[in-house]
């Protein structure tokens, strides 16, 4: 089985999905079973910290109004202008997806270091950035694009402009779903999500040879 990094000992397989598709929920899911979970989104809010290099540069590209009055960054402004303009997108990506990566390869280096035999890398962008085939088995949670732009309008309090301008940001979900070893098919209710997120992760175990009860099951909602 391939690993992600290909220098780390363990397993660090991928999971990914479209915009508010549940790849979070899945991730939870894991996570409460004691699965670690590397996750590419609370690294982006690390990395972007005040008094961090990342939120200086930044600053300097975009302005200081992209600052929240205490000093930390108002993602959703720097989102309202970067998902309007592909070059100011690629201008941003180029302060943070290299630090995103750096960090994502320290916190394997940890695992490894602590003798944990699987790990999950969960990003949004991971087909985009070029990590599908390195972390293998790549699992992809899938729903409808209307079901996505109903759901972020609701979580995000975005409109549906703003919503599909992210969209189209992403590779077409049908396009990570051809990469995928597993997907998840998200369109029923949290219980189903959860029960299919369990079969998943029991039968990545089972290939890696891992025993799936090294990340207990709990009993799931509905």
């Amino acid at each position: 089985m391939r690993h992600c990094p290909p220098d780390v000992g363990f397993i660090l397989f991928g999971l990914t999905g479209g915009l508010a598709s549940g790849k979070s929920s899945v991730a939870a899911r894991w996570k409460a079973r004691g699965l670690p979970i590397i996750d590419a989104d609370v690294m982006a809010r690390e990395i972007v910290a005040p008094g961090t290099p990342a939120l200086s540069e930044i600053v300097a590209a975009f302005g200081p109004e992209v600052l929240l009055a205490d000093g930390s960054l108002d993602r959703k402004k720097v989102g309202a202008i970067v998902f309007a303009d592909p070059d100011a997108r690629k201008k941003l990506e180029l302060m943070t997806h290299p630090r995103i990566a750096a960090r994502m390869l320290e916190r394997a280096g940890e695992l490894e270091a602590a003798e944990e035999p699987l790990g999950c890398y969960e990003a949004p962008l991971l087909v985009e950035r070029g990590f599908a085939d390195l972390c293998r088995p790549l699992v992809v949670v899938a729903v409808d694009e209307r079901t996505q732009v109903a759901r972020a309008m609701a979580r995000d309090e975005l409109t549906e402009d703003e919503v599909r301008a992210r969209l189209t940001a992403q590779l077409p979900l049908a396009t990570k779903i051809a990469a995928a070893d597993y997907v998840i098919d998200n369109s029923g209710d949290l219980g189903a999500l959860i029960r299919k997120a369990d079969d998943v992760l029991d039968a990545i175990c089972e290939k890696a040879g891992v025993d799936p009860t090294r990340y207990p099951q709990k009993p799931a909602p509905g």
